[in-house]
């Protein structure tokens, strides 16, 4: 379409949609094999889990938490404070007259 009509062509054509619609498609159907695999899995044996076994999960998902909540506080913490600026180059201003090491 002309720009002039004071129409503008739409930003997404229906191939988006259709696209964006099987995406969200194949996510739900792997979300739905990963839910059966787990399960199968949870199930498919009668060993119990010890004591010791349970501690060790809790300690994991624990420790796992801290670390990515520390993460995250340092990036916040960094980007806040400017840290995540590019690099930039400050040259050295050159003297006109003095002498610098090793010259005479």
């Amino acid at each position: 379409m002309n720009s002039t009509d004071g129409q503008s062509a739409p930003s997404t054509p229906q191939g988006g949609k259709l696209a964006r619609w099987l995406v969200i498609a194949l996510l739900c159907a792997m979300l739905v094999a990963a839910c059966i695999l787990g399960y199968l899995g949870w199930t498919s044996t009668d060993t119990s889990v010890p004591a010791s076994g349970y501690v060790a999960l809790v300690l994991g998902v624990v420790f796992s938490l801290i670390v990515g909540v520390g993460l995250m506080a340092l990036v916040f913490y960094s980007s806040r404070k400017g840290y995540d600026e590019p690099a930039v180059l400050i040259r050295e201003q050159e003297s006109d007259g003095e002498d610098g090491p090793g010259r005479s």
